[in-house]
């Protein structure tokens, strides 16, 4: 049962870093509550003050701003799986978001307090990070950014400070010879594995790639073993197969009820193998 708390209703996000400042480890910031409220109400956290920034206007605006994509940290699932700038400038957070646990989830749930709530069994952030995003992080009296891939320490942990509110997140626009995918394995809402990839191709060779893998570890990560399997190569389906067996073999897993550790290395794999396959198939011009 969910205990007594107050909800604050800020106009601007100076306000609500104030409000969370002042009330310190009593307060949390509430958005879509779609990960906060169960957790209250099964007793896993206790919070007297939420600070409501669905009231704080504009931080769910998805807009193109020159060479990025800036999506508001209110933007729900379901507004990123439908928006046409999205869908022109970064298609696979469309096909991401498309997934996200059920309809009802897609409707209210946040980008923000997806990627704020940190839990492992996530699509969205190793996208992000495959993507080379940025987060936007604001206080009373200033903003940083933080690279999407600097912004998770460990289970339901983020290098976001108590007082401070994310308020967007900026992804580069699709350039031509790039190609990005997902690839995931869930057995019931929550993802077991999911690897992200973007290969940039000039002519035959791979020039730039980056290979994420998420739900199988503490944080979804970067696996440089399998980026470096792939540069400077053409991406024959012999490369793809070492690149994707490197992902499987070098990143960090963590034995749970979801599977053990060898058995969520050969998903990894597998689910590596077609990401690469069809984000090289993008990067030439084929699929979407």
């Amino acid at each position: 049962m969910l205990q007594p708390f107050e909800i604050h209703e800020p106009a601007t996000v100076a306000e609500a870093s104030r409000l969370l400042a002042r009330h310190g480890d009593d307060a949390t910031v509430y958005a879509g509550g779609t990960e906060l409220i169960p957790v209250m109400r099964d007793g896993l956290a206790q919070y007297r003050h939420l600070v409501n920034i669905k009231t704080v206007p504009g931080l769910d605006a998805i807009a193109p701003a020159g060479e990025m994509l800036r999506i508001g940290a209110l933007a729900t699932h379901r507004m990123i799986e439908r928006s046409p700038a999205i869908r022109a400038h970064a298609p696979v957070l469309a096909q991401v978001a498309a997934g996200v646990a059920n309809l009802r989830v897609r409707n209210v749930g946040t980008l923000g307090g997806n990627l704020c709530f940190a839990e492992p069994h996530s699509d969205p952030a190793a996208v992000l990070i495959a993507q080379g995003a940025t987060l936007v992080l604001a206080r009373s009296d200033a903003e940083r950014r933080v690279n999407a891939d600097g912004f998770f320490v460990g289970i339901q942990q983020t290098v976001r400070m108590p007082d401070e509110v994310l308020v967007r997140v900026e992804v580069p626009a699709r350039r031509p010879g790039a190609g990005a995918a997902y690839a995931r394995f869930a057995l019931h809402e929550r993802p077991t594995a999911g690897v992200a990839a973007v290969v940039v191709l000039d002519g035959d060779a791979v020039t730039a790639a980056r290979v994420t893998v998420g739900s199988v570890g503490p944080v979804p990560a970067r696996v440089p073993e399998a980026e470096e399997a792939l540069v400077g190569r053409r991406p024959d389906p012999e490369v793809l197969r070492e690149a994707a067996g490197r992902a499987g073999g070098a990143v960090e897993v963590l034995e749970d009820l979801y599977g053990s550790v060898e058995y969520k290395r050969h998903i990894v794999t597998v689910l590596a193998s077609h990401a690469l396959d069809e984000a090289v198939a993008r990067a030439r011009g084929r699929g979407h």
